[in-house]
């Protein structure tokens, strides 16, 4: 009409729907309009995208004291539009008060300022006296700035959220009151505080989820205004509890789900009251219970999934306690997984490592002793071997035999302040050995070395460190290959310091269990049987092989020619329960020739004819396998001191 643009001012524009706004969107396109909206709503939230990717977004900040008192002097003497033309007289402290409860909001200065006014008559002199008391009367009560459905509400419960997580109790405290005050609803900050006693307090205090139930009942009994006792006990328990998020474990098994292929659950943990005669579900499962710490080494993730970890122990409180627990079992179950076999009857590779006939290594190793107690006795001889090491906080130790790490870990618990080396067989090995250590601190890891134990001394001084002596040195099978075992002391004695300790523990193959005694020979003549059991027996007494042409008392004297005191030597036999699997019997009866030590076949096969051998071979496979079996051996502890 007027050939002008015109501007389009919408108040609480959040309030038109979405095709209230898409019809706005063509005429602020053609500039038909100056579109001019305001809200109190986050626009990227509450406006089409299209209205917003056409507009500039002001953010309009709370006033300040200053901008609140400039206002109220207008107010006060704008003849129009205030109380200019009446005589007012204001107090200092009385503005100070109106400006400070109004928090920042115009419309509450302005409100009081109209009720101190309008409400106080004039005195003698004409002036309306508006004083401290009356400006207390008018404005009573703090503007508080929240809305239930905005912003202002997520970001003060996010403020309060990370005070706990901050463990800052009084920024805590003076959130939830900013809240409360503010009308939210006290179940939903009980709601955000159970969310938090599992999210961030966790495992560091699993009381925190009780105590914080216990509050939200106590206050669904007592109400307000008293209930706030609850929530403050709630806020404070949280805010001062030790923190962990390790919860977040779950999040990881539930990603290894959807990007792994899902695996059958093992045999041995299916439901075993409905087809364990028919399919052998259960079959093999160990009851916890029925073992020392109602604990015992056995694999409970799937095939594909084994040595996962998801759940890492915080440092913190109840996790604290029991994150040396956690990982000790984690390493004897790990030392159990990929132990080798210490009998004359194992075969191995060229670096020694026990060969599996083409059976993929990690999962049938562990899964040939899932059934068994292995890992219970390898967390069983490390702590032997530590107690007699009686390790000290400033030790310098050696494991010279780490393998999986189950003496390293446990000497770098024990040794935090001195130091750990550890000698591992191969390169891969030495490599896992330093990727595990990677996640310790940098003062805490081990020195990973990598050599046979007569290359020790050489590659400990091309370290550049110095004479290193130790104060004491750990092993678990270190001299069980060891041709000259007195070459071999000698060496170890080298390495101590005056009055270091050595302690060790040693599978003695010469006494490994006996093939023979696992079956009933019966059903063989009396003649093949005798010949059977003495060919097995022959394996045994070769005064020619090192492996078992010794035993604990040559240890003992081999550690006193080498000259050490007080050497002391231990035998117990231990039992285990074994499954056997196929993959044994294919060890055992292989025929191979391009492998380090015989087989079981071929050193019976010296006595015993071909046919003769496929009887034998045929009446284990029907007795023993997939059975579980009892399976002795004997392992020497020594200790000495130099």
């Amino acid at each position: 009409m007027y050939g002008q643009r015109t501007i389009l001012f919408v108040d609480e524009v959040h309030r038109f729907n979405k095709a209230q706004q898409d019809a706005l969107l063509p005429h602020v396109e053609n500039g038909t309009i100056i579109l001019i909206g305001a809200t109190t709503e986050n626009p990227y939230f509450e406006v089409i995208k299209a209205l917003v990717s056409r507009s500039r977004i002001f953010e309009l900040r709370r006033l300040n004291e200053d901008d609140l008192r400039r206002i109220a002097h207008q107010a006060l003497t704008d003849a129009e539009r205030g109380y200019g033309e009446l005589n007012v007289g204001m107090d200092d402290d009385a503005l100070e008060h109106l400006v400070n409860v109004a928090n920042g909001d115009a419309r509450g200065v302005l409100n009081a300022l109209e009720l101190a006014v309008e409400t106080t008559p004039p005195g003698e002199d004409g002036v309306i006296h508006v004083d401290l008391a009356v400006a207390e009367e008018s404005i009573q009560r703090r503007a508080v700035l929240y809305d239930k459905d905005g912003d202002v509400h997520f970001d003060t419960i996010s403020a309060f959220i990370k005070s706990l997580r901050g463990s800052d109790p009084d920024a805590a405290l003076y959130w939830m009151a900013r809240m409360l005050v503010a009308g939210e609803d006290p179940r939903f900050i009980y709601r955000r505080m159970l969310i938090f006693a599992g999210e961030d307090v966790g495992m560091a205090d699993p009381n925190a989820m009780r105590v914080v139930t216990a509050c939200a009942q106590a206050f669904d009994y007592v109400g307000l205004p008293e209930g706030r006792f609850h929530l403050a006990e709630a806020c404070i328990y949280l805010a001062t509890a030790p923190k962990s998020n390790s919860a977040f474990a779950l999040f990881d098994a539930m990603s290894a789900v959807e990007r792994e292929r899902e695996d059958e659950v093992p045999k041995h943990l299916k439901d075993a009251s409905r087809d364990a005669e028919d399919l052998g579900h259960g079959q093999g499962y160990l009851y916890p219970h029925a073992y020392r710490d109602h604990w015992v080494a056995q694999q409970y993730l799937p095939e594909s999934l084994q040595g996962r970890v998801f759940y890492q122990p915080g440092s913190q409180g109840y996790e604290g306690q029991i994150q040396e627990q956690v990982a000790r079992r984690r390493e004897a179950q790990l030392a159990a997984m990929l132990e080798p076999e210490h009998s004359p009857l194992a075969i191995h590779d060229d670096r020694g490592h026990e060969w599996q006939g083409g059976v993929p290594p990690t999962q049938n190793r562990w899964l040939q002793r899932t059934l068994s107690n292995v890992g219970e006795q390898l967390a069983d001889q490390r702590d032997r071997v530590m107690a007699a090491a009686s390790i000290e906080r400033s030790s310098l130790v050696m494991d010279l035999n780490a393998g999986t790490g189950l003496l390293t870990w446990e000497a770098v618990r024990r040794a935090p302040v001195g130091g750990v080396w550890a000698l591992a067989p191969d390169e891969q090995t030495a490599q896992n050995l330093r990727d595990q250590a990677s996640n310790l601190d940098t003062l805490a890891q081990p020195v990973v070395l990598c050599a046979k134990l007569e290359e020790l001394p050489d590659l400990i001084a091309a370290q550049g460190q110095g004479e290193v002596r130790f104060d004491v040195i750990v092993g678990r099978n270190a001299l069980t290959r060891h041709a000259s075992k007195v070459a071999a002391a000698r060496l170890i004695a080298s390495l101590l310091g005056d009055g270091g300790r050595l302690s060790m523990s040693e599978v003695l193959p010469r006494y490994a269990q006996r093939l023979y005694q696992l079956v009933d020979l019966s059903p063989l003549d009396e003649d093949l049987r005798q010949r059977l059991i003495a060919a097995e027996e022959a394996i045994y007494t070769d005064l020619d092989d090192p492996m078992v042409n010794w035993d604990a008392a040559d240890l003992k004297a081999a550690l006193r020619v080498a000259g050490l005191s007080e050497v002391d030597a231990h035998v117990e036999t231990v039992t285990a329960q074994r499954q056997i699997g196929a993959e044994h019997l294919v060890r055992w009866f292989s025929t191979d020739s391009d492998r380090q030590r015989p087989t079981y076949a071929q050193h019976v096969r010296k006595t015993l004819s071909a046919d003769e051998l496929v009887q034998v071979q045929a009446l284990f496979e029907a007795q023993l396998r997939d059975r579980a079996v009892a399976w002795s051996s004997q392992i020497a502890y020594l200790a000495a001191r130099q």
